[in-house]
């Protein structure tokens, strides 16, 4: 499958260092670029690109203008560059797959065109799904009730996530992760033998990891369920969860309905 994407953004260097980077990407074709707002909004209805990598900071009109201003339309993936870290929340906000500070960094780049296959994926599979149901609703009315309303979710999800940190990239297999602790910007990834940093943000992260088996349980933690081996009731209505290493992660009093689930 072939990405047709746009590049957005005042900086002509810019444009061209994005360009340069996603050479070695052979599904990405670049099919325009833009140095304002306004022209982004304008090529991006009359081109309908898959993705666009879209500069924060621009005159006249932002990033988040250009967003605003193609939601009239099927809106294409957006992956938000900026030179201000300030922005990240407002960029995931927006519903970006990704945000990227310049200059930007080679593996973080990969990761996120990886993010971007996975998105397609899933909305190609939607596509297919709601035209098989017109034609049976057309042909085969009866045969329409057996179809879910939703398709099944659980191949969104990553299986594996690459890890940078202290100079080397881990591959990190999602089953093997026993717990995550938020630290403002940064996510330190538990397993059983190895703890990681991850520059991400929580709500982010949320999204990349299947819900049936990884909750929020805290404002700062999130756990395996399939880890947990233990409830242990606390004051409050708090409570701690053990999980199979012996670690203790609470569990306060806004996400108790996760320790439902283990008391039948």
């Amino acid at each position: 499958m072939t990405i047709r994407t746009i590049l957005v953004d005042d900086e002509k260097l810019a444009i061209q260092g994005l360009m340069l980077r996603l050479e070695k990407f052979p599904d990405v074709e670049v099919i325009d670029t833009c140095s304002n707002g306004r022209e982004a909004i304008r090529k991006i209805k009359t081109e309908k690109p898959d993705l666009v990598f879209l500069d924060i900071q621009m005159p006249g009109f932002d990033g988040f203008s250009v967003v605003k201003g193609v939601m009239d339309i099927e809106p294409p993936l957006i992956v938000f560059v900026t030179a201000y870290q300030e922005h990240a929340v407002r960029a995931f906000e927006a519903n970006a797959v990704n945000y990227l500070m310049k200059p930007v960094d080679e593996d973080r780049l990969a990761d996120t065109m990886e993010r971007v296959r996975t998105r397609l994926a899933e909305k190609q599979a939607a596509g297919e799904a709601e035209k098989l149901k017109t034609v049976l609703a057309e042909v085969a009315p009866d045969a329409i009730e057996a179809i879910p309303d939703e398709p099944d979710m659980g191949g969104r999800y990553e299986k594996l996530i690459n890890i940078k940190d202290r100079g080397q990239i881990f591959r990190v297999d999602v089953d093997s992760i026993e717990r995550i602790e938020a630290a403002g910007d940064y996510m330190c990834i538990y397993t059983a033998d190895n703890s990681l940093i991850l520059r991400e943000t929580m709500k982010d992260l949320e999204r990349r990891l299947d819900p049936r088996v990884f909750q929020r349980v805290h404002r700062s933690w999130i756990v395996n369920l399939n880890q947990v081996r233990q409830v242990k009731p606390h004051t409050n209505g708090e409570c701690f969860l053990v999980l199979e290493s012996g670690a203790d992660v609470k569990v306060s009093r806004s996400y108790r309905d996760v320790v439902a689930r283990f008391v039948h």
